[in-house]
């Protein structure tokens, strides 16, 4: 398995400390502080840890303060109820004993009942699309030295963009992305681990969807930061199969971005719904 790859599910693989403790490690992405990502994955996959045979149908996380990726990160499960169709658990994660994330999370025995969903987007597929790598290879030269090895380095989640952007130069946009993405190998048969990889995933540039149409990005002038983050789980999936994650942002307003989207599998079936505010500062008022 690829090292990016394997590097991520060690990250999700917690050590149990106590009954309702883990602990897990992060890797440096680059920027000084824990991808909110990992974070909402590790949380996820704490709570699963203390729930026998459910999987999360729903969570929603606020983001606290930053994380430091030197030091490991606490989870503590609180055990809120155990239903006979849902459970319901609490997680707090915690760093130099302060709360860093916190997140509610609800787990339902599968069953049958009434279905609909909403039609996917006509996109191009996946196979129609180029890397999102080799626009970073092709204008590494033009990055930052500090984001060089950031934006270059393997991953370990392929990205397949419907509308490329250039973060260095961005242009003023309507506020949607279509983005396609998968594990780059094949995964276990483990529930668990596709909900967590995907909660993993789910955080995965979102933010930058309620920049576009202000032309402006990470890289540009904005200082961003994932404040709550909410996901529904509505169908099975498998996290190395390929995913559409469409996107869009109704408002912004306060420094503050509101971005939502909802993710596909290539035949069409909704599997999941994602909504998420960010902090979107403009750096002059940040100073």
């Amino acid at each position: 398995m690829a090292n990016a790859l394997q590097s991520l599910l060690d990250q999700l693989d917690l050590e149990q400390i106590e009954t309702n403790l883990f602990r897990g490690i992060s890797e440096p992405m680059g920027p000084p502080r824990v991808f909110g990502g990992q974070v909402i994955g590790q949380a996820l996959i704490a709570a699963l840890r203390t729930v026998e045979d459910r999987p999360c149908h729903s969570l929603h996380g606020y983001f606290l303060r930053p994380g430091d990726p030197s030091i490991p990160i606490v989870y503590e499960v609180d055990r809120i109820r155990d239903g006979r169709s849902f459970t319901t658990r609490r997680v707090v994660a915690v760093q130099r004993g302060e709360a860093i994330f916190n997140m509610s999370a609800s787990f339902h025995a599968q069953e049958e009942g009434l279905s609909h969903q909403a039609q996917m987007p006509d996109v191009p597929g996946p196979d129609e699309l180029g890397p999102e790598s080799e626009m970073f290879t092709a204008n590494r030269d033009a990055l930052p030295e500090h984001l060089r090895e950031m934006m270059s380095r393997e991953r370990p989640i392929e990205i397949r963009r419907v509308e490329p952007i250039d973060f260095m130069n961005p242009v003023i946009r309507p506020p949607y992305q279509h983005v396609w993405f998968r594990a780059r190998e094949s995964l276990p048969a483990d529930t668990a681990l596709h909900q967590c990889l995907l909660a993993y995933a789910s955080d995965m540039g979102i933010i930058g969807t309620c920049t576009l149409p202000h032309g402006k990005s990470f890289m540009t002038g904005l200082m961003t930061a994932s404040l709550d983050h909410a996901m529904w789980f509505h169908r099975p999936f498998r996290f190395d199969e390929w995913i559409l994650f469409a996107q869009d942002s109704p408002a912004a307003a306060g420094s503050r971005g509101f971005n939502r989207g909802t993710m596909y599998l290539q035949d069409g079936t909704l599997i999941a719904s994602v909504a998420q505010e960010g902090l979107i500062r403009e750096i002059d008022q940040a100073l």
